[in-house]
């Protein structure tokens, strides 16, 4: 597969890019992109969550009231779980949520999900360029000119640029990743995918192993 590649003012360079189809142009394979979303949101949860038991509330030490007469149940602790301010019956423990995948399961699970982009044709290849200074003007226009400035858009560089970054960082729905740093939720998340011509390379040399 061939794709043009576009200058930042939204016109064609002349240039084109060689998408690997075995990268590009697989059968996706869904219940591969399923395992792998799922790691990664999972991935993604601190674990720290916490509710206090009926050992670790304040208060009990005596009888609530006494065994019989009162025509209410026999209470033992202020502290049970069935009693307001107690503690809290099977709640919610610190944990690791962390799920692991073999490499090959996450290498295949990326390139289903850029054969799902490029076969709904939803990859931009730009040239390359570097900003000298944080500037989300520029984004906006560089995003304008492409026509998917009303769309969730992944952006992936060729090389760490930290300008590019924060110029892009408070834009909503736009996201800059460095290739080959992202996941195949990354790029489901995401409606378009804007590629640098140095990450299409990168892409390629990395996926293609």
């Amino acid at each position: 597969m061939e794709l043009n590649v576009y200058k930042k003012d939204g016109t064609p360079s002349g240039e084109k890019v060689v998408l690997r189809p075995e990268i590009f142009e697989i059968e996706p394979n869904d219940h591969v992109l399923y395992l792998d979303v799922k790691a990664y949101l999972a991935n993604q949860r601190q674990g720290t969550h916490k509710v206090k038991g009926r050992s670790e509330v304040s208060g009990g030490g005596r009888k609530p009231f006494r065994q019989k007469g009162t025509g209410r149940a026999r209470q033992g602790t202020t502290r049970a779980v069935q009693m307001v301010g107690g503690g809290r019956a099977h709640g919610p423990r610190p944990r690791n949520y962390r799920q692991e995948l073999p490499k090959k399961v996450k290498q295949l699970a990326r390139r289903s999900a850029l054969s799902y982009k490029a076969k709904e044709d939803k990859i931009i290849v730009v040239e390359d360029f570097r900003m000298d200074a944080p500037k989300t003007r520029e984004v906006v226009d560089l995003l304008r000119n492409l026509k998917v400035d009303d769309h969730k858009v992944l952006i992936l560089t060729s090389q760490h640029d930290l300008n590019f970054y924060k110029s892009a960082r408070n834009i909503p729905y736009k996201w800059v990743l460095t290739a080959p740093q992202f996941s195949a939720y990354d790029v489901l998340h995401a409606q378009v995918l804007v590629i640098q011509k140095g990450a299409v390379d990168i892409v390629n040399e990395v996926l293609g192993q």
